[in-house]
């Protein structure tokens, strides 16, 4: 609600206080000479705050969407555990880098997370509902910064854009035969790392990144653990390592294990080897075995549902693949339930039969 009081000054002139009160939101107040410019103030003060597009700095007046990301991205992104986020800030600025942050409204933002979803990637495809969702937490998190550390606005827009609703999550994971088939191809595959390589990702569940950066330094044979100190979620992580990988990593590290301290390497760089590329290796390896509709990445989905399906938990999986939360296994739960309603199934058939 707007008030006007009307005030006198020491030298006897006559000011209007205009004071605009909505709840949740500080109160804004502004002196003018005229009455009527008061009024005017004030309503346009209470129609921009509660159509979400009113910014009390005068920051916010002048600095774009570009200078935002650009100080965010040399000031918090560095410090983020993954700093992958660079191409959806790029997105953003090139989108609306030019709008100052006073025009950047909820329903400006709304209107480009439709266009987001719509318009499809660099690779011809259309961008799922879950990548929409990072672009906007991406872009939530540096106008949190922006107003809490910065100054430069008193709220974020982002607060009142509605978030497109995840999926479930992909469950796609190798059966028997289609496993078999793969780490024969493997095998025979040119790329002499794609088969250790897999094993790890079937037998751990670890991601593609996470394999491909393995140094020694990180093996820990006598207690047998792989120990991941670069993370997604930015927390270190212990990895059990035993059977077939263990086999595997210990024989190549007594063959090769001096040449080089990463046990992946790949081509010659200024600071040494680089991780080795194992996209053409592995896409061949998958055409050969006849496996459709398989990434890498269900090499991890696989690893979670054979554990589902060996009877651990849900907290057991999200332990072994370094989630923070249970909500990302829940996609393994009717696995589990799967396996057991099976077990239950045979006990019966044994003891009734």
């Amino acid at each position: 609600m707007a008030y006007i009081e009307k005030r006198s000054t020491q030298d006897g002139k006559i000011r209007y206080k205009a004071q605009v009160k909505l709840k949740g939101h500080p109160i804004q107040t502004a002196t003018f000479e005229r009455i009527t410019d008061a009024k005017r103030w004030a309503q346009q003060v209470e129609s921009a705050i509660k159509e979400g597009r009113h910014f009390k700095t005068s920051e916010s007046k002048k600095r774009t969407l570009k200078e935002l990301v650009e100080k965010y991205e040399r000031e918090i992104l560095p410090s983020k555990p993954r700093a992958k986020q660079e191409n959806q800030f790029s997105w953003w600025k090139e989108q609306l880098g030019r709008y100052v942050l006073a025009d950047i409204t909820p329903a400006l933002i709304g209107e480009y997370r439709d266009k987001l979803l719509n318009t499809p990637n660099n690779f011809g495809r259309k961008r799922s509902q879950g990548t929409v969702l990072r672009y906007l937490a991406a872009l939530s998190h540096a106008f949190s910064v922006a107003r809490d550390e910065w100054g430069w606005l008193e709220q974020s827009p982002m607060d009142k854009v509605r978030k497109p609703t995840p999926s479930r999550g992909r469950v796609r994971f190798l059966s028997e035969e289609e496993r078999k088939n793969l780490l024969a191809a493997c095998k025979e595959s040119a790329n002499p790392f794609l088969y250790t390589i897999v094993v790890i990702a079937l037998s751990t569940g670890m991601r593609k990144s996470e394999i491909l950066n393995l140094k020694w330094a990180d093996i820990d044979f006598k207690r047998g653990r792989i120990i991941l100190h670069e993370t997604k979620n930015g927390e270190r992580r212990s990895v059990p390592l035993t059977g077939l990988t263990m086999q595997l990593l210990q024989e190549k590290y007594q063959n090769h294990g001096r040449n080089s301290p990463i046990i992946f390497p790949g081509q010659m760089g200024q600071k040494g080897h680089k991780p080795i590329d194992i996209r053409s290796a592995w896409e061949t390896a998958v055409k050969r075995a006849k496996i459709t509709n398989f990434k890498f990445h269900d090499c991890r989905h696989s690893a979670a549902s054979y554990l589902a399906m060996s009877g651990a938990s849900l907290a057991e999986i999200s332990d072994v693949l370094g989630h923070k939360t249970l909500a990302m296994v829940k996609r393994y739960a009717h696995l589990s339930e799967e396996h057991t309603s099976n077990i239950v199934e045979k006990m019966n058939q044994q003891i009734f039969s």
